[in-house]
């Protein structure tokens, strides 16, 4: 049986990232194609990614960008409790997803609708991370998939899909206008 430790330090080493996970970092680096940005590693984001980087190992999501479309989108359904970040960098995901993979990004949601996931929990520490991924896999009921899905379940889809164009999109447009009314 595999811990959560030993699972997340697979994943880590597999997909090129830190082996503490960068999360004393004080800015994050952020390819994007071609290019990199960084982001500043704030306290609400130091508090959701080590959470996100377990769901990565529970749900087996990949950390490329098809799979973090699809974590966004089941994070977003599953829900991020109060973690500001998590709400943030998936709801822009998720619409990203919508348009890139749009048919992985919504049987991820639709199994996010039916599962549970850690974001609820106080803290990453040593009792979580040293817990069995089959058994907490299985007590977030992720076996679960996005097949199938019902005509409510379809609709959430479509207003949290509204919900992450509204939020990714509202402030690139609000700079937009006011550049346009500077500028004109």
């Amino acid at each position: 049986m595999t811990t959560l430790l030993d699972a997340r330090t697979e994943l880590f080493a597999r997909s090129g990232i830190d082996p503490d996970g960068g999360y004393a970092k004080k800015w994050v680096k952020l390819p994007l194609g071609p290019i990199a940005f960084a982001i500043p590693n704030t306290k609400a984001r130091k508090v959701a990614v080590p959470f996100h980087d377990l769901h990565h190992v529970l749900t087996g999501y990949a950390t490329d960008w098809k799979g973090e479309f699809e974590i966004s989108a089941w994070e977003i359904a599953s829900g991020c409790a109060d973690k500001s970040f998590a709400w943030m960098i998936n709801l822009q995901g998720f619409a990203a997803g919508t348009v890139v993979f749009p048919g992985s990004t919504f049987r991820a949601f639709i199994r996010g609708l039916r599962t549970e996931n850690l974001y609820r929990r106080d803290f990453v520490d040593d009792a979580l991370l040293g817990e069995q991924v089959d058994t907490l896999r299985e007590s977030l009921r992720l076996s679960a998939t996005g097949d199938d899905a019902t005509a409510s379940e379809t609709m959430r889809y479509v207003v949290w899909a509204a919900v992450a164009w509204v939020t990714t999109l509202g402030p690139l447009m609000a700079i937009a206008a006011a550049l346009w009314w500077l500028l004109t």
